[in-house]
C-alpha cells in the first residue's frame, strides 16, 4: 500500500490536470503495486524553499511495505519518478527532492485492522 505525497510551491493553476491520478499510475508501475492500492495526495502553491532558494520546487515523499527499502530499489525508483516529474511539473531535476520511506505491514491501518491481518 503505497502512500505518495507532492508538495509543490508551484500554484494549482500551474499543475496539469489529473497530475494525481498521472502520479497514482506511475507510482503503481513504479513500484509494482496495482493502482487500487496507491494513496496520492498533492499539495500545491506551499511557500518552499529547496537548497537555499525559493524558486519553483517540489518534494515526493514515497512509502511503501516492501519495495523502499534499499538503496538499489530507491536509485531506480528514483530516476523513473524524477522522470515523471520533471515532465509533469516542468521544473528541473535539481528543482525536486524525494524521499523513501520503506513501512512495516503493522504501521498501517486498515478496515478496523492493520495490514499485518489482512
Amino acid at each position: 500500500m503505497p502512500f505518495v505525497e507532492l508538495d509543490t510551491s508551484l500554484p494549482a493553476e500551474r499543475l496539469p490536470p489529473g497530475l494525481a491520478q498521472t502520479l497514482c499510475a506511475a507510482a503503481a508501475d513504479i513500484l509494482g503495486k496495482p493502482a487500487e492500492r496507491v494513496n496520492v495526495t498533492v499539495r500545491s502553491g506551499l511557500p518552499m524553499v529547496l537548497s537555499g532558494s525559493a524558486e519553483p520546487c517540489a518534494q515526493l515523499v514515497v512509502s511503501s511495505i516492501g519495495v523502499v527499502g534499499t538503496a538499489e530499489q530507491n536509485k531506480g525508483h528514483s530516476a523513473r519518478f524524477f522522470d515523471v516529474l520533471t515532465a509533469q511539473l516542468g521544473l528541473g531535476p535539481d528543482r525536486i527532492v524525494i524521499r523513501f520511506y520503506p513501512l512495516e505491514p503493522w504501521q498501517i491501518g486498515k478496515n478496523r485492522t492493520v495490514m499485518t491481518f489482512l
